[in-house]
């Protein structure tokens, strides 16, 4: 039994146990770090005030301005302790969404190859198999001499068949325990043997059952309309005369069930007036191994693939039928999107940082809608295509961060920002052409800086 597909090699993933207990004890290490030094800063700068305070009491002004700046010092690391909480979190959140997009992908790709997967019903053509006597020498040891010994053994040899006509029709019916598709095939050919040997009138027609069945019924071979019957059971060689120069025909009819492909193969044997006519009665229908049918049929939901070779042939693959399915385009995109979202939510918000006052609160709230999208698109997209399910999203992202703004320029600002930091990259990595629509969102952020630095450096406010 195969191993469980493990997901992306080496990212993270905290619904599974281990990881996640291992990403709290790191958290826990790294709070308690981080306390640890803000503490040990504010208890370091106290005590050198205490100190000049009360032994240089003119160094006061001095001290005040330490103060001050710790103050903003402190009031910047909440901001980037914020930051940095909202990309680790994201990043742990992203990754494990990642990995089950990843899982829910392959599994889908599995289910749909599992419906069309399994053993193909083969068919491989009849054989006419007679014996010859082969005079062949050998050298044995007698009273001390070798000697010479002639002696005749059997040989099978094989007849080419001069004719082969054969009319499939193949009906698709769905395992439902299984699920995957199963064939119902109605089999009728017609053999034609010329015995062109001159000392040579005794002949085996081999004629096998298809192999891969699950079910086989009506299995029936006659000759010139005389049944024919197994003089063993399990022995599907038939015995019959035909003198030199005279022909003769086989029919071979049965009813079959199985496999998700049928395929008539050659056995490497030579053909000759050969005409295969496959009815497909299902949508989807192809034909197999690559020997392209010289006729294709429509006829509705069924398809009839025809091979007409009228002068000998040598074919190495098998001509076959097998139900096609739609291909599963754009795979792993969301992953990868997913990966690279803490990477875009850093950019959007030194753009917004760039653009309008942040506060905690708006980080905040920024962070959550931004991830939430992603969460949102995530689930979305399995039901729908992923560009237009971000092109909704995209609105309601829009329509929160107008609130950022404490104005009605803040609030374009936080929009302008938003569309070239968040939608336009996110998607970038949905589309094709990721290269030029990532392109185009770094020239918009860059010619939004260039505006803004420019109105605001000469706005009467300055």
């Amino acid at each position: 039994m195969s191993e469980p597909d493990q997901g992306i090699p080496g990212i993270p993933d905290l619904t599974h146990p281990t990881e996640l207990v291992q990403f709290g004890t790191h958290a826990l290490k790294a709070s308690l770090l981080l306390v640890f030094l803000v503490v040990a800063l504010g208890i370091a700068i106290a005590l050198i005030n205490f100190s000049l305070r009360r032994h240089q009491p003119e160094q006061a002004i001095f001290t005040d301005e330490w103060a001050i700046r710790y103050s903003q010092i402190l009031a910047g690391l909440q901001h980037v302790a914020l930051i940095l909480i909202l990309l680790v979190g994201g990043f742990f959140l992203c990754s494990t969404l990642a990995n089950r997009y990843h899982h829910w992908e392959q599994a889908k790709v599995a289910q749909v190859a599992e419906s069309v997967a399994g053993d193909r019903l083969e068919q491989i053509a009849p054989q006419v198999r007679y014996v010859v006597k082969v005079p062949y020498t050998y050298t044995t040891q007698v009273n001390g001499k070798i000697v010479n010994v002639n002696e005749t053994r059997e040989e099978n040899r094989y007849l080419t068949l001069a004719g082969s006509q054969i009319q499939v029709k193949i009906d698709q019916t769905s395992d439902v325990q299984n699920r995957r598709a199963v064939y119902r095939v109605d089999y009728a050919a017609d053999y034609k043997v010329v015995n062109q040997l001159q000392d040579i009138d005794r002949f085996f027609f081999e004629v096998p059952p298809p192999n891969g069945y699950s079910l086989l019924s009506s299995y029936k071979v006659e000759r010139d309309r005389t049944r024919l019957q197994q003089t063993n059971p399990g022995d599907y060689g038939f015995p019959f005369r035909l003198q030199p120069g005279e022909e003769t025909s086989f029919r071979v009819t049965y009813k079959a069930q199985g496999g998700s492909r049928w395929v008539y193969s050659a056995d490497g044997q030579l053909l000759q007036n050969f005409r295969l006519v496959a009815n497909a009665n299902f949508p989807g229908a192809d034909f197999a191994s690559g020997i392209v049918p010289n006729e294709i049929a429509g006829e509705g939901q069924s398809t009839r693939f025809t091979w007409v070779f009228d002068d000998n042939v040598s074919v190495k693959n098998p001509f076959g039928v097998f139900t096609n399915t739609n291909p599963i385009r754009h795979t792993g995109i969301l992953p990868r999107l997913l990966l690279l979202a803490p990477a875009l939510f850093l950019w959007w918000i030194l753009l917004l940082y760039l653009s309008i006052p942040m506060s905690l609160k708006n980080i905040a709230v920024a962070g959550g809608i931004f991830f939430a999208c992603l969460l949102a698109l995530t689930y979305i997209s399995r039901v729908m295509n992923a560009q237009f399910a971000w092109t909704l999203i995209s609105l309601v992202l829009l329509a929160l961060t107008w609130g950022l703004g404490s104005n009605v320029c803040a609030s374009l600002a936080a929009v302008i920002c938003t569309i070239a930091g968040a939608v336009l990259p996110v998607f970038g990595l949905l589309v094709p052409y990721s290269g030029l629509t990532l392109s185009l969102a770094g020239l918009l952020s860059a010619i939004w800086l260039a505006v803004r630095h420019w109105y605001g450096w000469h706005s009467p406010a300055n």
